[in-house]
């Protein structure tokens, strides 16, 4: 266990090294403001105060993990070894950067609660953010921040085994829309097949002709890949549907037919399967609440992660009504059109309220790369070499790699040609194939 003195615990204090050094690390970590049980402890320790003790590992702390509320926080960001750090701690200090205050600001999401430009659909854009204006978004930099503390402490502490952890991926598909053509209904069906002859779309008009008469398969009906693909591998795909009523942003197939219900419980049988919340229920509850019991009713079992439509978050609400709803799990956070961490780091973590102060039990997993953003390579070669970079870098600090795929990603539109194989390539980036 590591023991660390500080003049203060607060709960920015725990919720920040508990995430380093725990999550990250594997170590326990406990706090003390008492010098002499700080002085009695014959393991791992370290002070985070203002002055050090003696000549024990020492950071120096900067004040953002004992304030409260937010405010403008001046950052400055400078390299250090291969990356970049803020919040610089002095020539005493054991890293010349308090990386568990500048953790916590990228965790917390801290520059999400400030004013900032949103896109046409509310959401905070990776170009607002600090990653990548000051260019370390395609870094992992919390966790390698974690890696150069456990260097410091494996110097000092020569006899202590540190747990060792491995590289794993949760492999995400997102499914606002079944199918293209199929199980839409009598009127939508009819509508699209007026609106493809008018625009003199006479192909995806012959298209939808041969699929509803049973002649070709629907180009977003990509389940039985998915599902076989699924069988090779012994981690657990995680699938989100979109259940939701029919609306301006939400297209999907109504939840009471048959045979939309029963291709649920089948990717059920071998898949991990969630709710991917509606664009209408991000800041409405009770609508969750009903989807959430919609989707725990069709699969038998207690809802376990989320989805939000088009990526959208709304910090804190949308957390909070997820931790109301005893949902556990969160796959939203991440960007469109950028690779990256967005909060900074490739491993789970807990939310942390900057508005009660508080650590939440709500795990939120964020993604590193969606598939629509691989559209910007043009190249099959670029899109698979970018996406092995990221691979690379996460397993560089042995993290979890969380991609999103789409099921009309694995399809027949030519737009998306090549995306089984990326998908594949991020699968066997992990040994696990039974």
């Amino acid at each position: 266990m590591l023991l660390v003195y500080t003049h203060k615990i607060t709960p920015r204090v725990r919720y920040a090294f508990k995430h380093l050094c725990t999550r990250i690390l594997g170590i326990p970590v406990s706090f003390t403001t008492k010098v002499e049980d700080f002085i009695a402890h014959d393991s791992l320790k370290m002070s985070y105060t203002r002055q050090p003790l003696s000549n024990e590992v020492f950071v120096r702390n900067h004040e953002l993990l004992f304030e409260q509320g937010i405010s403008d926080v001046d950052i400055n960001v400078q390299d250090w070894n291969g990356t970049k750090c803020f919040f610089p701690t002095g020539e005493k200090s054991a890293l010349p950067f308090d990386i568990f205050a500048a953790s916590f600001y990228l965790l917390s999401r801290y520059e999400e609660y400030l004013p900032h430009v949103k896109d046409e659909y509310g959401r905070f854009t990776a170009t607002e953010s600090l990653a990548y204006k000051e260019n370390f978004l395609k870094q992992p930099v919390v966790d390698l921040w974690a890696y150069k503390l456990k260097s410091i402490l494996e110097e000092r502490f020569e006899d202590f085994t540190f747990p060792k952890r491995t590289y794993n991926i949760q492999p995400v598909i997102d499914v606002p829309v079944a199918y293209y053509f199929k199980q839409k209904g009598l009127l939508r069906t009819l509508g699209g097949g007026m609106v493809d002859l008018f625009r003199f779309k006479l192909r995806r008009l012959s298209q939808r002709i041969l699929v509803l008469f049973g002649f070709k398969r629907d180009p977003y009906d990509t389940f039985k890949w998915i599902i076989n693909k699924q069988k090779q591998y012994k981690f657990k795909f995680i699938v989100f549907f979109l259940i939701g009523d029919y609306s301006t942003y939400d297209k999907n197939i109504n939840i009471n037919k048959k045979k939309f219900v029963s291709l649920i419980k089948s990717v059920a049988d071998y898949c991990k399967v969630g709710l991917k919340a509606s664009y209408f229920a991000l800041d409405d509850i009770a609508i969750l609440k009903k989807e959430k019991k919609k989707m725990e009713f069709i699969t038998n079992y207690e809802l376990e992660a989320t989805r939000n439509s088009f990526s959208k978050i709304n910090l804190p609400t949308s957390y909070r009504n997820l931790i109301e709803l005893e949902i556990k799990k969160d796959f939203t956070m991440g960007y469109l059109d950028h690779f990256g961490f967005r909060a900074g780091t490739c491993t789970p973590f807990l939310f942390y309220d900057l508005d009660y102060e508080i650590q939440t039990p709500l795990l939120i997993n964020s993604f590193h790369c969606i598939d629509y953003a691989l559209l910007k390579y043009h190249s099959q070669l670029d899109k698979k070499e970018e996406l092995q970079r990221l691979i690379n870098t996460v397993k560089q600090v042995d993290g979890t790699f969380t991609p999103v795929f789409h099921n009309y990603s694995f399809g027949s539109d030519p737009r998306w040609s090549g995306f089984k194989k990326l998908f594949t390539q991020i699968l066997d980036s992990v040994d696990e194939t039974t």
